[in-house]
């Protein structure tokens, strides 16, 4: 259950972005893809932190963590990943 809440926290980070996305300052680049770029790193840093509360506070090992930190990375990335192929992409 802690895993779904944390792919939903990502997803809330995701849409907090997004919507600030129109006032972020980008230098002419379209704002949402600016967004995602900040927010597949920062997400990182989130997954990692994470994974090691997993590890220091709930008794898990670093091999039984990491697939955990692959699906609450990997989930809101891919997401993340296809907005800023579909809006990243040039059009004609």
């Amino acid at each position: 259950m802690h895993t779904v809440k944390v792919i939903a926290a990502g997803f809330a980070l995701l849409g907090v972005l997004l919507l600030i996305a129109p006032r972020l300052n980008t230098g002419g680049r379209h704002p949402i893809v600016f967004a995602m770029k900040l927010f597949i790193p920062l997400w990182f840093a989130v997954s990692v932190i994470n994974l090691i509360v997993g590890i220091t506070r709930a008794g898990y090992s670093f091999l039984q963590e990491a697939p955990i930190l692959l699906v609450v990375f990997g989930v809101p990335a891919l997401v993340a990943s296809l907005i800023w192929w579909r809006f990243g992409r040039k059009v004609a």
